[in-house]
């Protein structure tokens, strides 16, 4: 199969041209091992290989045969190593289950190729690693792809894969997604599951799915792999229809605030403003009704809780791992912001924990509030177009965990509040910068409204359409012989 060809598809343009058998799984698997061998060498995205078999779906699986990537980090498949993006870890970890999520992903069809790059224990929003290296942007390859997700975000853009695995506790989904020009959609507290090996992450921040290059893959694979696992500590309600067919609904009038207040210490790029408002201008144009509008929410209060919150999961995770393996935490194994961290979890009291699960409370009640009268939120998804390689340094010395965090979000300060009130988020590359940079629009829905989301990016895919971006590093740039 030709590059450009196999580029042309989305996931499920692929799976239909293997139902119709004019490509096989196999040629679709050394399509993408020839993309990989080409362009990972500029990129480094990838950081081990997977010798998957045939498609564990049947035929009528919505992704049969379809080339796939997973994210080092949470997720597990049997028999593969997972190193977290850490030297703490790194050689001593391999699976003996399937996650649930990764069950999922195989009877939807998905043939998983390899291991994607992530930041050490997925605490940073670059995804530039001491133990494997910097990813870097296919778009321009002395900015970052963005984390932490990063090394999925860089594969599929580059279209080595349509679809890859990621996950998302302050934006690891959506960030990358916005920087590298996808579909990154961080689905509701509770719609995919994360166990059986954790059960609310991230004390309930984290959460599991994947970056797309299109909104139908989006909607297709959350229907593949949504809903509740024995054991889970809550379920929330299934949606109404497959989330495919809200693709084709009828719009109904949505009422649509929009804002780029990114907090005290964040300056917003004014291109990251105007991508924001052009969208709202095109969604009023479309028929909604559009105004300015933004939650309010104690920032410092909100700052405390992800400090606590992010810490103490941190130390747990260091410890935990540090006991199973045998491996004693050491600075000379953890980079410097992950140690800091470490440390500031390690002092915490239950009481401290107590006292963030009251604030976040606090938080969750007064967003939940401001969106009693709007369907959807726009805002921008970072600060700034994407940023240069270097500028987020999680091994930069000197920074107390709070310093940190504070660093992360001046650049990406639109995320992380979703996670916390587990409200779905969806960032749509509609917009690019002067210099021909990816620009994310993030939208956010009531809880468990995922739904209104895909029926109101499915208008904005064809309003504002992004399929023939292409960035500097792709396959279809590649030599155009039969791969």
């Amino acid at each position: 199969m030709k590059f450009d060809e196999y580029a042309a598809c989305d996931g499920l343009g692929l799976a239909e041209l293997v139902r119709r058998r004019e490509v096989s799984a196999t040629e679709l698997a050394q399509t993408a091992r020839a993309a990989i061998d080409a362009l990972n060498p500029q990129l480094n995205a990838v950081i081990g290989g997977i010798s998957e078999a045939a498609p564990a779906g049947g035929a009528a699986a919505p992704f049969h045969g379809v080339p796939f990537l997973i994210k080092d980090l949470v997720l597990h498949a049997q028999g593969v190593p997972c190193d977290m993006g850490s030297r703490l870890v790194a050689g001593a970890f391999t699976s003996s289950i399937d996650t649930e999520l990764m069950t999922r992903f195989r009877a939807a069809g998905l043939v998983t190729l390899g291991r994607t790059n992530t930041p050490e224990f997925g605490i940073c929003s670059t995804t530039e690693p001491v133990l494997y290296g910097a990813t870097r942007n296919p778009w321009d390859l002395t900015r970052s792809p963005g984390g932490s997700s990063g090394g999925s975000a860089a594969a599929v853009a580059a279209g080595i894969v349509p679809l890859a695995h990621g996950n998302d506790g302050g934006g690891s989904i959506r960030i990358p997604a916005a920087l590298c020009g996808l579909v990154g959609l961080k689905p509701t507290r509770g719609r995919t599951p994360v166990g059986p090996e954790t059960g609310l992450p991230l004390h309930d921040m984290g959460i599991e799915f994947a970056l797309t290059r299109t909104v139908r893959d989006c909607a297709a694979l959350l229907d593949a792999v949504q809903g509740g696992a024995p054991g889970d500590r809550f379920t929330i309600a299934p949606p109404a229809r497959p989330y495919r067919e809200e693709l084709r609904a009828p719009a109904r009038k949505l009422r649509i605030a929009f804002h780029s207040d990114g907090g005290p210490h964040a300056e917003i790029d004014p291109e990251c403003r105007a991508a924001v408002e052009a969208v709202a201008r095109q969604c009023q144009a479309l028929g909604h009704h559009v105004e300015a509008a933004a939650p309010q929410y104690d920032r410092a209060m909100f700052d405390l809780v992800n400090l606590r919150y992010w810490t103490s999961f941190v130390a747990a995770a260091i410890e935990g791992v540090g006991a199973m393996l045998g491996r004693k935490p050491t600075a000379d194994k953890l980079e410097a912001c992950v140690w800091a961290s470490y440390q500031h979890g390690l002092s915490l009291r239950a009481l401290d924990l107590e006292e963030a699960d009251v604030l976040a409370n606090v938080i969750c009640r007064a967003v939940a509030s401001f969106f009693q009268p709007y369907d959807v939120l726009l805002t921008p998804v970072s600060a700034a177009p994407p940023i240069s390689l270097g500028v987020i340094d999680c091994n930069r010395a000197g920074l107390s965990a709070a310093d940190w965090l504070q660093h992360v979000f001046r650049h990406m300060p639109f995320t992380a509040l979703y996670n916390l009130t587990g409200q779905p988020a969806l960032s749509l590359p509609l917009a690019v910068s002067a210099t021909g940079l990816p620009l994310g629009v993030q939208l956010v829905a009531r809880y468990g409204d995922e739904a209104t989301l895909f029926n109101l990016g499915s208008q904005l895919e064809e309003a504002l359409p992004w399929a023939a971006r292409r960035p500097t590093i792709h396959v279809s740039h590649l030599d155009r012989s039969t791969a």
